[in-house]
């Protein structure tokens, strides 16, 4: 027998599904999510439902992974100490971004914080034109000394952005070579590999994106690789992109930047599938989890995907224009609305004494009051337990019981 084993991480529970190529015979599986170390829900999600199924980690052909990970680690601005290198006059351009405003008459709105501080983004004397035509020779000085800068100040990530990159990168590919031989111990990010496509703001912010989470996303695909390899794990590990798609655990670890909308992806892919067994081509997608609430749109049978998004705490939307809320990424992203709205989010009332939800929540350490765990604050799931939409004696399977009476309190 061989099987597929695929694993979703969310904010409060990961789930493990199994399926059996042979017959089609699909199980499934619920733990909860473990924010302090994802990989630790992973690894248990896994066990669990190899162990329940009584299969071996050697029949296991295919490891298919949906994660948040690289989302969290923007958001709550968990990422490597990352240098940007750039076309000498240009050091600004993450600082400056984008002249727009979600809301244009809000005269305290605050852009996000560049990702990369101004004192490690370095001007390189170059300048190509836009064609591709070298008007500025490179400095290959400069580069080295640039190099020498960014080891100084500790940077673990390097991206690389230069002008017009994405028509001629033989200036781009030779900064990167440079910052390789003098700063080996850096991961550097080039544009013309990662996104090479005009526009140069769209084009540096993804780039820098890429290079902020590739040390934090490679290592935790290698701990999650490592673990499974030595529990007899042997087939093909793989990775869901924002764009539907898939790709290896390796592949993933060099352009994370591909990854960043993986779990609400798979839930519209999922939808698809579904709707197109039942006879249905129209089909809108609804994803409720513990954190967020999102929702897809399918026509004729294929989901919509778009190329220009936004990540961060504010941004709500990964498709439309930019609002300016996050930071643009400029690679293919299924098209998604998404709100902080799900199972654990916190019901709470504001200074005009209106009821509000959302968007903070109690994720999966603490959780929810009825989960008992040292939750205070009411959630939606609190709510649904009061209102007899839970059952508190089989939630989680039963594994779960919850304390209606503390739920109850909470809520009053």
């Amino acid at each position: 027998m061989s099987y597929r084993l695929g694993i979703d991480i969310g904010g409060t529970f990961t789930d493990a599904n199994l399926m059996n190529e042979e017959t089609g015979e699909v199980f499934t599986a619920k733990v909860s999510s473990t924010p302090k170390d994802p990989a630790l829900g992973f690894g248990e999600a896994a066990h669990r439902i190899l162990r329940e199924q009584n299969v071996a980690p050697a029949e296991v052909s295919f490891v298919m992974h949906a994660t948040t990970v690289a989302t969290n680690s923007i958001i709550e601005g968990k990422v490597a100490r990352t240098g940007f290198v750039t076309t000498d006059g240009f050091r600004d351009m993450l600082e400056i971004a984008r002249q727009i405003r979600p809301t244009l008459y809000d005269l305290h709105f605050e852009k996000p914080r560049p990702l990369v501080p101004r004192y490690l983004c370095l001007g390189i004397p170059e300048r190509l034109d836009a064609s591709g035509g070298i008007l500025v020779p490179l400095d290959e000085g400069a580069v080295r000394l640039a190099a020498e800068q960014l080891r100084r100040e500790g940077v673990e990530a390097i991206a690389v952005c230069l002008l017009h990159a994405y028509t001629n990168a033989e200036h781009e590919r030779r900064v990167g070579e440079i910052l390789g031989e003098c700063y080996p111990e850096a991961v550097i990010s080039l544009s013309s590999e990662v996104a090479p496509e005009f526009r140069e703001y769209s084009r540096a912010s993804t780039t820098v994106i890429n290079a902020c989470i590739r040390p934090v996303v490679a290592r935790y695909l290698q701990g999650i690789e490592e673990r499974l390899r030595r529990d007899g794990v042997k087939g093909e590990m793989l990775v869901m992109q924002s764009g539907g798609g898939m790709y290896s655990f390796a592949a993933a670890s060099e352009k994370p930047v591909f990854m960043v909308e993986s779990g609400p992806a798979a839930g519209v892919i999922s939808a698809t599938h579904l709707g197109s067994s039942l006879g249905h081509e129209d089909v809108i997608s609804f994803d409720m989890g513990g954190t967020t609430a999102k929702v897809g749109l399918i026509q004729d049978g294929t989901p919509r995907v778009t190329k220009d998004y936004e990540v961060g705490a504010t941004a709500k939307s990964t498709g439309g224009a930019s609002r300016g809320e996050g930071y643009p990424i400029r690679t293919p992203v299924i098209d998604l609305v998404e709100i902080g709205a799900g199972g654990g989010s916190i019901a709470w009332v504001d200074s005009g004494g209106v009821l509000r939800v959302g968007s903070h929540s109690a994720g999966a350490d603490p959780g929810p009051v009825c989960y008992g765990r040292g939750g205070t604050e009411p959630t939606i799931s609190d709510a649904n337990l009061v209102l007899g939409r839970l059952n508190p004696a089989f939630f989680l399977g039963g594994e779960i019981a919850l304390d209606e009476a503390a739920a109850r309190r909470s809520v009053q």
